[in-house]
């Protein structure tokens, strides 16, 4: 009886033994007394031989942005008169309704002049325009014909359809057209650049940008997303780079390449005249070591009235400002801007900015402008 006990007593040591021995080897498989599993890490290339013992290695090409094609001028200008119709008519409408009446007394005339001043067309504009037209309606009667024609001839005169509004962006001896494009910040400038860029790829020229407007990191990354796009260069810096030093970069990166058009976007800050005037000075002397200006646009919010006039004085006081162009003129019904500026700088308005769609940006033509003030 006693030589059992110890058998049993000895199969149960010897069973605890091999149980532990188990559970240790199951644990140094599993990282040891952590608990933590041991993953080992995926074989690279290196470990992996291809036949003749060279590693295989993935090459994934990058996928070609799609790029856009912007509009042509002529559906362009179709947008023109159709969106112009429907924000300026009420002016046109207003004033025909006026000079419509039987009798065109003086208190007549007096609204009339109240609505071409509250249309933004200016003081001594506005004098002349009522002039002709009391002299054209009033003394010259029925020889002068309907009042719409009449109301027409006389605005066109107003508008000058003789300016020349060609955008002038071709350079001379093989070199690039540069055009500088100025205004303050909150006018649209940076968008217009990138919009005057989409016009210019759509009459198939090559096109480089420069984001000189470094103290905006925002301005930097909106133009580089225009050039995206379009698949044009945008030449930049880091923030608070001397823009001079980027204008001049993108202007050589022109001459280099050999593209039609270099566009500078510039800083928009109007804190005071000189500081204003030495930045926009310095860019302009260095981009011209290496090509001419060819080109240098005001870039005017139609909606500020007598505040864009102010921008507009201060700027032509800066640079010799060569054209301007009008943004968000959708918007509003005081198309009469387009005379006061013009008035005020002796330079033409060249470009007019209809919407946010990215090809909202067209010529200015004075006999579409003029019809869309009628109606």
């Amino acid at each position: 009886m006693g030589d059992w006990i110890y058998l049993i007593i000895g199969i149960a040591v010897l069973g605890v033994a091999v149980l532990v021995g188990l559970v240790s080897s199951v644990r140094r498989g599993r990282g040891g007394a952590t608990g933590t599993d041991v993953i080992a890490p995926p074989p690279t290339d290196a470990d992996v031989e291809a036949p003749g013992g060279a590693a295989p290695t993935a090459v994934l090409e990058p996928e070609a942005p799609v790029l856009e094609r912007p509009e042509g001028t002529a559906s362009r200008l179709a947008r023109l008169r159709q969106r112009l119709a429907g924000s300026q008519g009420g002016l046109g409408r207003g004033l025909l309704a006026l000079l419509s009446r039987d009798r065109l007394d003086e208190d007549t005339w007096e609204s009339i002049e109240d609505t071409l001043l509250t249309a933004d067309i200016g003081v001594a504009p506005t004098q002349e325009l009522v002039e002709r037209l009391r002299t054209r309606l009033r003394v010259d009667g029925n020889e002068a014909g309907d009042p719409r024609t009449v109301l027409r001839e006389e605005l066109l005169a107003l508008v000058d359809p003789t300016m020349d509004r060609r955008l002038q962006v071709t350079g001379a001896d093989g070199r690039p057209g540069v055009v500088l494009v100025v205004g303050v910040n909150g006018a649209g400038k940076t968008t217009t650049v990138g919009k005057i860029a989409r016009i210019l790829v759509a009459e198939d020229r090559s096109v480089v940008l420069g984001a000189a407007d470094t103290f905006r990191a925002a301005a930097v990354e909106q133009l580089a997303t225009w050039g995206e796009r379009v698949g044009v260069e945008v030449v930049r810096g880091p923030e608070g780079t001397d823009p001079a030093s980027v204008a001049f970069e993108a202007v050589k990166e022109g001459v280099d390449s050999g593209v039609d058009t270099v566009i500078v976007d510039t800083a928009g800050r109007l804190q005071n005249k000189a500081g204003l005037m030495d930045e926009l000075g310095k860019v302009k002397r260095v981009i011209e070591k290496q090509a001419p200006v060819t080109e240098v646009l005001l870039v005017l919010d139609a909606t500020t009235g007598q505040n864009g006039m102010i921008q507009a004085r201060v700027f032509s006081e800066v640079v010799n400002v060569t054209g301007i162009v009008l943004t968000k003129l959708d918007g509003s019904a005081k198309g009469g801007i387009v005379v006061a500026v013009q008035r005020e700088l002796g330079v033409p308005v060249k470009l007019v900015g209809l919407g946010e769609g990215a090809d909202d940006l067209a010529p200015f033509d004075a006999g579409a402008f003029v019809d869309a003030l009628l109606g």
